[in-house]
């Protein structure tokens, strides 16, 4: 299983956005955009490291995560709010 300690940092900014929306939005996200209206753009070279690590799928302008990836999604939010599965 791969860890965040092995995802480069823009691999994790994914995450991150994430993680912002799932805090502000008060819902479960299960998906971002790779590419928004204000101009922010997944890299694409994270997408793909994602989807090496069988963390996330990329189609149609959407970055879903995989079962792996919401498992890491949830676990850094745990820690993020001092929490450690």
């Amino acid at each position: 299983m791969t860890t965040p300690n092995e995802l480069s940092d823009k691999a994790l900014a994914i995450f991150a956005f994430a993680i912002y929306h799932q805090l502000a939005s008060g819902d479960s996200v299960t998906a971002v955009t790779a590419n928004d209206p204000a101009g922010h753009r997944a890299d694409p070279e994270a997408i793909a490291e994602l989807e090496q690590h069988e963390l996330a799928l990329a189609a149609g302008g959407k970055i879903t995560f995989t079962p792996a990836g919401l498992l890491m999604l949830e676990q850094l939010l745990d820690r993020l709010r001092g929490q450690w599965r």
